[in-house]
Formats: C-alpha cells, structure tokens, sequence
C-alpha cells in the first residue's frame, strides 16, 4: 500500500537562468515569501495570514482575479523550511480551490559561473515539487505551469534590468 502511495505522487522540476542578476538580488525577491504577487504571473493579491516574515511557519494566502467568469481562484501555503545562506526555501498547500490535495515546493537560487563577462551578475533559480495528482491537471502540465512562471520571472528580471537604474529594480519591478 505504501508503495502504490507513492508511485501515484507527481515529482517535477523546473529551473531558468537570469542573466544580469546577482544570487543575492535573486534571492531577495525569491525569499519574500509575502510579495510572490510581484513576480507570480498569475497571482494577484498575497498577504501574511499568521507567522514571522522569513521564518518558517509564515503562512500566506494568494488569489487571483484574472480568470473571466470564473470565482476568485485561492490558495494558502505555508513556509516550511528558508535556508538564507544556502539560498532555498520550502513551501506546502494548507488549503485552496484549485484543486490541490499535497503540494510541496522547494525554489532554490543557485549562482551560475559565466564567466568574465557576467561580472557575477547570473544565476539560476530551480523550483521543484511533490504533489498528488491534480483534478483536471496531468504532471506535465504542472511542470510546464512552473516552467511558465519562472520564465516570466527571468523575462520580468532582464525587462527591468534593462530599463530601469539597477539600484531601483529591485525594489520597484514588478517581478
């Protein structure tokens, strides 16, 4: 039985490089566990529900309103495990009505070596996940959602990187 449990769960992983960011400067957006609606395609409003930002057991609600017609999609996460000097994060689904019955994350912000040209300046941001099956939803479309997101995320990072100071991206771009 505990074999046949965990043959049905879904394991992926995604992973992007952004160029003319620093580990450090990914990381400050990746770990403010509170404000994934800066660079989460999908995700309208997030906010603290209960806990301490940056420790583990935050606990944050996100909805999104941009699906027509349809009622405002939730979810609450929970942080944990965050590893600021290795630069990773954990998260789980408490409660949604997307359809997730377990979900585990873990994002980690890895450097790249590029180089001398890169001047440090890229990295790479690896999000895997274990999950049951999802209604409605097949595993590779769950990793190509996660692929989507963390592109957008690296587009948003160059897009800004290339029209704003960069003392000011990281505090203002909507990433």
């Amino acid at each position: 039985m505990e074999q046949e449990t965990a043959a049905s769960k879904w394991e992926g992983k995604q992973a992007v490089q952004v160029n003319r960011v620093t580990v450090e400067q990914a990381w400050s957006v990746v770990s403010d566990f509170c404000n994934v609606h800066e660079w989460f395609p999908t995700v309208d409003t997030c906010h603290r529900v209960e806990g301490t930002d940056g420790q583990t057991g935050l606990v944050r609600y996100c909805a999104s309103n941009k699906i027509i017609d349809e009622e405002t999609k939730w979810v609450k996460e929970r942080l944990v495990e965050i590893d600021p000097v290795g630069r990773c994060l954990s998260y789980e689904v408490l409660e949604n009505n997307v359809g997730f019955r377990s979900y585990v994350a873990t994002v980690k912000v890895l450097p790249v070596d590029g180089g001398d040209e890169s001047d440090g300046k890229i990295c790479r941001i690896e999000w895997s996940f274990v999950s049951d099956p999802v209604d409605g939803w097949t595993k590779e479309n769950l990793e190509s959602y996660v692929g989507f997101c963390l592109q957008h995320m690296a587009d948003t990072f160059d897009f800004h990187d290339k029209n704003m100071s960069k003392s000011h991206c990281f505090l203002q771009c909507e990433i």
